[in-house]
C-alpha cells in the first residue's frame, strides 16, 4: 500500500509507463534491456530509447546505449512508488466491486489522481481489509441498487 508522503511526481504520463515497467523488470531479471520495455508496452525501440534518455538525463536511470537499463537510487524509490500506487488501484478496484479490466482502469486512472485522493483510496482499501464485513455490506447494497 502507498504510505509515502511527499512523492512529488514531475513525469509525463507516458515517462511514468516506462519507469514502471523498467522498475518492473529490474524486480525479476538480472537485466533490463531496450527491447523488453518496447515488447511490454507495445512500442517502438526509437519510443524506448528516447524515454531511455529523458529518464537518464533526469537521473532516475543509469544507462549506456546497447546495454542493459539500471535504475539509480531515485529512479528505484519512485519506480517501487509507481508499482505500489497501480497495485493500490487495481486493489481498490476489487475492493469496490468493479467489473472492468482492473489493469487497464488502474493504468486510466493513475496519472490523474492527487497525492490526497490517492492517499484517501488507500485508506478506503484499507478500512475495508481491516473491517471485510463492511466491505460486504457494500457490496450488498451494490447489488441491491442495481
Amino acid at each position: 500500500m502507498i504510505k509515502k508522503k511527499g512523492v512529488v511526481l514531475i513525469l509525463s504520463p507516458s515517462l511514468e509507463d516506462y519507469l514502471e515497467e523498467i522498475y518492473r523488470f529490474s524486480q525479476n531479471k538480472v537485466e533490463v534491456r531496450v527491447t523488453d520495455i518496447a515488447n511490454k508496452l507495445s512500442v517502438s525501440l526509437p519510443s524506448v530509447s528516447k524515454a531511455i534518455k529523458t529518464l537518464s538525463a533526469k537521473g532516475y536511470l543509469h544507462y549506456e546505449p546497447y546495454q542493459s537499463l539500471h535504475l539509480s537510487k531515485k529512479g528505484e524509490k519512485l519506480g517501487e512508488f509507481l508499482v505500489e500506487r497501480n497495485k493500490t488501484l487495481q486493489e481498490f478496484l476489487t475492493t469496490i466491486g468493479s467489473e472492468c479490466n482492473k489493469e487497464k482502469e488502474a493504468e486510466a486512472m493513475e496519472h490523474y489522481l492527487s497525492q490526497p485522493t490517492l492517499e484517501a483510496i488507500t485508506s478506503l482499501v484499507n478500512f475495508f481489509r481491516e473491517n471485510s464485513k463492511y466491505q460486504d455490506q457494500f457490496i450488498q447494497f451494490k447489488e441491491d441498487d442495481k
